[in-house]
């Protein structure tokens, strides 16, 4: 297992593993419809714009590779984007394909993604998840303390979202260590 920034020639696997996760923890949660419109070709397009943003702000990508270097998950966070008081930075995704999930590989993303934004000068963070999302355990288990509820729409069906918080991000290294 290999976690290592993202480049530019990790665009297209980036966006599969993006699209693929998002059929295997969204379905049921979000409409299927929606689902249904999202594709590979939209999401490298997306991806390709946010590794060329990441040269030039304080955002970055990792992603997480098997033993064949294929690439499996990916996290991507930066500097918080609303402007919020007390959290500074953001995890902004991190999406494991699911044969690769409850193998530590989240625990392994989230550690790059906090030393990096402590090294941006970042020492908290927040992340948005939707409340039913499976992951959510995966946040609280690390130390994040539900800080934020707001409504989005995704396919015209309105769904809950819950922002985790950690006010000192060193934390999360501590509970990481505890498992």
């Amino acid at each position: 297992m290999i976690i290592r920034e993202a480049n530019i020639h990790d665009v297209q696997a980036i966006a599969r593993v993006h699209v693929d996760t998002w059929y295997t923890t969204y379905k049921g949660i979000v409409p299927e419809s929606y689902l249904a419109k999202i594709s590979y070709q939209q999401r490298e397009n997306a991806w390709q714009k946010i590794i060329e943003a990441t040269m030039s702000s304080s955002q970055f990508i990792y992603v997480a590779e098997n033993d064949s270097r294929q690439i499996i998950g990916f996290a991507n966070g930066g500097k918080e984007r609303t402007g919020d008081r007390t959290y500074k930075g953001e995890l902004y995704a991190i999406y494991i394909l699911a044969a690769y999930q409850r193998q530590e590989i989240g625990y392994k993303l989230i550690l790059s993604v906090v030393d990096k934004l402590s090294d941006l000068g970042f020492n908290s963070m927040l992340v948005w998840v939707l409340a039913n999302n499976p992951a959510c355990g995966f946040y609280e288990n690390i130390g994040g303390q539900k800080v934020y509820e707001k409504q989005i729409e995704r396919g015209r069906v309105m769904l809950k979202e819950t922002a985790y918080g950690w006010q000192d991000i060193t934390t999360v290294r501590d509970r990481i260590h505890h498992y």
